[in-house]
């Protein structure tokens, strides 16, 4: 696995904690060059210099994903810092769960255009790059929650599964041209749930990820796996939550 990392360059949005973070540090420990990309340029100047103190490759850029010049900015940083792009991360992601009748809108309006135009912006800035170099790899954080449906989680749900329906699209107008996998995380450890305005579900929802959570690392093993195959293998989906997860 790490020799079909070694050398490779990767975009990683939200990457300046949690899963974005985790990924960013095991896959320049395998030899990839990485691109980190997040709003909070503090974290992400921390990140860069403990992945530059351990002999790793790192550039970074402070951006937001719902401003598509300025994902298309961190795709450019990666071709002018290492000549390449070799993988992009989509990993940025919001959740706001209510009822529907609470009537959420801005919060369902955060989620469309961090979860799904975000993505969108990302597959926009990498796909052209690809072309060009005839071989690319698109990776899609998407969620258990789009694929059991619960209440609370409808409109946060809805944006995973668009998603998805994008990352299969993609990958079936590929034909063969880029890879594509979508990776959907359940419960993990990770500050994704503290963006939760609501007080009561915040709680319940953090009270149930501090007792059965899974560590952002896992997450980025996984990230690393559909990396590391050879160039004619793609891994199309990869489920992984706790094993205590309903």
């Amino acid at each position: 696995m790490k020799n079909g990392i070694k050398g490779k360059v990767v975009v990683i949005t939200g990457a300046s904690s949690g899963m974005g973070e985790a990924m960013a540090e095991l896959l320049s420990g395998c030899g990839a060059k990485v691109v980190l990309g997040a709003r909070r340029a503090d974290r992400l100047e921390s990140l860069a210099k403990r992945i530059e103190d351990t002999g790793g490759e790192v550039v970074w850029l402070q951006m937001d994903v719902t401003r598509r010049k300025e994902v298309q900015n961190l795709a450019d940083l990666a071709v002018a810092a290492f000549g390449r792009l070799d993988v992009m991360i989509n990993n940025a992601g919001i959740s706001q769960l209510h009822r529907m009748e609470a009537l959420d809108i801005e919060g369902w309006e955060q989620m469309i255009d961090v979860n799904v135009k975000g993505v969108l912006y990302g597959i926009a800035a990498a796909l052209p790059i690809f072309q060009s170099q005839g071989s690319g790899h698109v990776i899609n954080i998407i969620s258990t929650a789009g694929i059991s449906i619960v209440p609370t989680m409808g409109v946060y749900a809805a944006t995973k599964n668009a998603v998805r329906t994008v990352s299969e699209a993609l990958r079936q107008e590929s034909a063969g041209r880029w890879r594509v996998t979508g990776i959907s995380p359940g419960f993990v450890a990770t500050e994704f749930i503290s963006n939760i305005r609501d007080d009561s579900l915040r709680t319940a929802i953090q009270n149930k990820a501090d007792e059965i959570a899974i560590p952002a690392k896992a997450i980025a093993h996984a990230v690393a796996y559909a990396i590391g195959q050879p160039d004619n293998v793609d891994v199309g989906d990869i489920i992984i939550r706790p094993t205590i997860q309903e």
